[in-house]
C-alpha cells in the first residue's frame, strides 16, 4: 500500500520531494502523469510533477480535480500537494487557496494541514511567518520573505507578505488557523490539544511551524493523527514528507555523491533568480562555454548548432536566458518547451549522458519536451536538486541522468557539482 501520494506545482519541487522521500528510506518514483495502479507496484510513496505554479485559477482546477481523483482511487494513506518552500503564489496565478479549495472537495476531512517550513533547505516558520536564507547550501543570511532579496523580487508572483495566513487568506475563505512553535515546545498531548481546539473552532486549514527537525517529528505526529480516514490531504514544501517520515522512523537510506559526468555537462537555464545568475558567472569564469539564449527567436537553430560543437568538443555548456534579472515576460510554456527541446536535441546529437534544467517555472515543460515519463533518485548533489535518472519512452532522453534545479538552490560552483568536480 502507498504511505503517500504528492502532487507538485512545478517539477524542481517534485524533485525535491522525490529527494527527501528516497532519502527516507521510502521507495519512490515521480512521474509527470498520474500513474496507474499497476506502476505503483513495489513503490511507498509517488509523486506527480505538475505546472500548476504557472497557470491561472481555473486552469489549475482544470488539472488538479481530475489528478486528486486518480490519487484518491491509488488509496495512499496521504496525499500531499507539494508547493515551492518559499510559498510562491498569487490570487491569480499559481494560487495555493485554489488547490487548498480543491483538495478538500475531493477528499474531504475535517482540516487541511499546511507545512511550509524546510529547515534542511533554510526555510523557516515562526509565529505563522516565513524565513528563507538566500541561497540553499550557500550559508547566507537569512531574510522574512517580504525582505528576501530574490524572493521579493519574483518578476510574476513577488512575496510581498511574509505571514503565511495573511498571504493564503487572499486565496482562499477557509479560516486559517496555526500551530505556534511554542506549542509545538510543549508536550505532545498540548500540542495535540492545541490542533483540536482550532479544528472544533472552525478552522478549516492549519498552519504548522518549524524551525528544526524535531518541530517538523512533533508535526509529522500531529499530521499521522489526523489521518483516521485516508487519504488524508496536506499542502506544504518538501517538510510534509520529512515531518511523517521522521514520524514514522523509516530509517535513512544511503545514497552517494554524484560522481563524473562521463560526458560534457550541459546546463539550461530559463531561472532570472540572483543566485543561478551567480552560478552561471561562475561557470562562465571557471571553464563552461557560456551562450545566451535569445528569448525572441524560439525557432533559431544557431545556438542549438553551437551548443553542440562545443559539447562534441568536450567542453561543458551553460546556455541561459537571464544572468540573474527580470527577463521579458516570455510564458513559462513556452521558454521551457525551447529549453527541453535544445536539451533533447543536444543529448540526440552529441551523446551527452548528464544535464542540469534551472528555472521552477520553466522545468515542467522543459520536462514534457523532453519527453520524461517518470523518475528516480541517482545520487545527491544538494538539498533539493538530486540527480536523477530519466525513463523517457521514445527519446534520446531515455536513460539520461537530470538535475532540474530551482532558483534559490545550490552554492556557487553548483554547476562544476553537477560535472562531478569541485
Amino acid at each position: 500500500m502507498l504511505r503517500l501520494a504528492y502532487f507538485a506545482d512545478d517539477f524542481t519541487g517534485a524533485t525535491d520531494a522525490l529527494e527527501s522521500l528516497a532519502r527516507a528510506g521510502l521507495r519512490t518514483r515521480l512521474f509527470l502523469d498520474p500513474p496507474s495502479a499497476e506502476q505503483c507496484v513495489g513503490l511507498d510513496a509517488i509523486g506527480v510533477a505538475g505546472i500548476t505554479r504557472s497557470l491561472a485559477p481555473d486552469a489549475m482546477e482544470s488539472v488538479l480535480r481530475p489528478a486528486f481523483g486518480v490519487l484518491r482511487e491509488l488509496g495512499p494513506r496521504h496525499v500531499h500537494y507539494k508547493v515551492c518552500s518559499t510559498f510562491d503564489s498569487s490570487p491569480t496565478l499559481g494560487s495555493i487557496g485554489r488547490a487548498i479549495d480543491v483538495g478538500a472537495s475531493v477528499f474531504g476531512g475535517p482540516v487541511v494541514p499546511l507545512l511550509v517550513a524546510a529547515p534542511a533547505l533554510g526555510r523557516y516558520c515562526a509565529f505563522g511567518n516565513l524565513f528563507a536564507r538566500y541561497g540553499i547550501g550557500s550559508g547566507g543570511y537569512i531574510h522574512r520573505l517580504d525582505r528576501h532579496p530574490s524572493v521579493s523580487r519574483h518578476p510574476v508572483t513577488p512575496m510581498l507578505e511574509a505571514d503565511l495566513r495573511v498571504h493564503l487568506g487572499k486565496q482562499t475563505s477557509k479560516p486559517i488557523g496555526l500551530v505556534d512553535v511554542a506549542e509545538l515546545e510543549c508536550s505532545l498531548a498540548e500540542s495535540s490539544s492545541a490542533l483540536r481546539r482550532l479544528v472544533t473552532g472552525g478552522h478549516e486549514v492549519v498552519l504548522f511551524d518549524g524551525l528544526n527537525g524535531a518541530h517538523l517529528s512533533r508535526v509529522g505526529a500531529l499530521i499521522e493523527g489526523l489521518a483516521e480516514r485516508s487519504p488524508l490531504f496536506s499542502v506544504g514544501s518538501s517538510g510534509i514528507g520529512v515531518a511523517l517520515t521522521s514520524h514514522w522512523e523509516t530509517g535513512a537510506r544511503d545514497f552517494p555523491v554524484a560522481g563524473p559526468a562521463g560526458s560534457p555537462l550541459l546546463v539550461l537555464s530559463g531561472s532570472c533568480s540572483p543566485v543561478t545568475g551567480g552560478q552561471i558567472a561562475w561557470a562562465r569564469a571557471n571553464g563552461f562555454d557560456g551562450f545566451a539564449l535569445p528569448l525572441d527567436v524560439f525557432d533559431s537553430t544557431e545556438e542549438l548548432n553551437q551548443i553542440v560543437n562545443s559539447l562534441r568538443a568536450g567542453r561543458n555548456v551553460v546556455a541561459y536566458t537571464s544572468l540573474g534579472h527580470v527577463q521579458s515576460h516570455v510564458p513559462a510554456d513556452r521558454l521551457g518547451a525551447m529549453l527541453g527541446r535544445i536539451a533533447r536535441e543536444a543529448i540526440a546529437r552529441s551523446g551527452i549522458k548528464r544535464v542540469v534544467v534551472a528555472g521552477g517555472d520553466t522545468s515542467s515543460y522543459a520536462g514534457r519536451a523532453l519527453g520524461i515519463e517518470s523518475l528516480e533518485m541517482l545520487a545527491h548533489l544538494t538539498p533539493g536538486a538530486p540527480l536523477c535518472l530519466a525513463h523517457a519512452p521514445g527519446s534520446p532522453a531515455d536513460g539520461a541522468e537530470v538535475v532540474f534545479k530551482g532558483g534559490q538552490v545550490g552554492a556557487p560552483d553548483f554547476f562544476a557539482q553537477a560535472a562531478g568536480r569541485s
